[in-house]
């Protein structure tokens, strides 16, 4: 049996099958961080594509939390209107409409200062940054909840918390970025902190999907490993998460080396924590999405690049795999 087209239940979601769009930043946002007609466009035709749950990028929770200046907000209301129109175009393609809440934390670029646990920078084509007070750290976890309610009021069906790729609760985690001696500093647990918070910030007024995508392996000395994210993911499933969203690295400026599938074994070692996984990571043809599958390393297929490259990914993957897929728009069948 196919399992790629088969449907996946993530919590009180049915996915129509298990391929998941990657959150990837576009850049194409102005200053204000507002929708463009690029984002509707972009992301509705991979809806059309018959990808089943899209992950919006990386959108910041504060203006200093921005990666670059013309990232998507959600740090105010007035982002809701656009992000609203976003997800109604994803649903009525029959995605289901996810969103990254992300802090850039010393990998920010934007004017003015900006933020991380230790006052490190990330290189010396980095700023670095100002070593967050306690209280500053309980605003960026009062922002990332109110980041949550706004896309709660957009329409978004999944919530995913951005603790990967180098970016503040990143920077929490690993001991290669947090050099702090306090409560949020030390030991796993401190530095764990700053995310348990987050989740139940968002879990005080979210009862739906949530996920967290992390970097299971810093690829530097005494940095943090898949063994290690088995226990924050432990810990993740205490605090009702639902599915982690395995990547790796960027914490630090340390060499990747990728390869076809190099990220899977990966999510295999996390999924030991108990709860689902979703690979991702150069995967690039239905046959090595459904191997995935087959072999029990994940739970769902998150592709990235390959979308950029294809929007109808999920036709050519069923094509491939000999699965007929039903055309999302009724015209489209001529063709599909």
């Amino acid at each position: 049996m196919t399992l790629l087209f088969e449907p996946f239940q993530l919590r009180n979601l049915t996915l129509k099958n298990k391929l998941v769009m990657a959150p990837m930043c576009m850049y194409e946002a102005d200053q204000d961080g507002l929708v463009k007609p690029f984002h509707i466009v972009h992301y509705t035709s991979r809806a059309v594509g018959g990808t089943a749950l899209i992950l919006l990028e990386a959108t910041a929770v504060v203006p200093e939390g921005r990666i670059t200046d013309q990232d998507l907000g959600i740090w105010s209301d007035e982002h809701i209107e656009g992000l609203s129109q976003l997800t109604a175009q994803m649903k009525q393609y029959g995605a289901v409409p996810g969103i990254q809440l992300a802090h850039a934390g010393r990998k920010a670029t934007v004017e003015g200062d900006i933020f991380a646990p230790s006052a490190i920078a990330f290189s010396d084509h980095y700023k670095t940054p100002r070593e967050l007070i306690i209280e500053q750290i309980q605003e960026v976890v009062g922002a990332f909840k109110k980041a949550a309610e706004r896309a709660i009021q957009a329409g978004f069906d999944v919530l995913e918390i951005h603790a990967a790729h180098g970016y503040l609760i990143n920077e929490f985690l690993s001991p290669l970025a947090n050099k702090r001696s306090d409560n949020y500093g030390g030991s796993a647990e401190n530095r764990y902190r700053i995310l348990r918070e987050i989740i139940d910030a968002i879990r005080s007024i979210w009862d739906g999907a949530l996920l967290v995508r992390i970097s299971a392996e810093d690829y530097a000395e005494g940095g943090l490993t898949p063994a290690d994210y088995v226990e924050f993911s432990q810990w993740m499933k205490a605090q009702d998460v639902d599915l982690i969203d395995v990547s790796t690295g960027s914490v630090v400026p340390a060499p990747i080396h990728p390869f076809p599938l190099y990220q899977v074994p990966h999510a295999k070692k996390v999924k030991e924590s108990g709860l689902p996984v979703g690979a991702v990571g150069l995967i690039t043809t239905g046959t090595e999405a459904e191997s995935i599958l087959q072999n029990g390393d994940a739970d769902l297929i998150i592709i990235g690049r390959e979308l950029l490259r294809d929007p109808y990914f999920a036709y050519r993957a069923a094509k491939e795999l000999g699965v007929e897929l039903e055309a999302t728009v009724k015209t489209y069948k001529r063709g599909w």
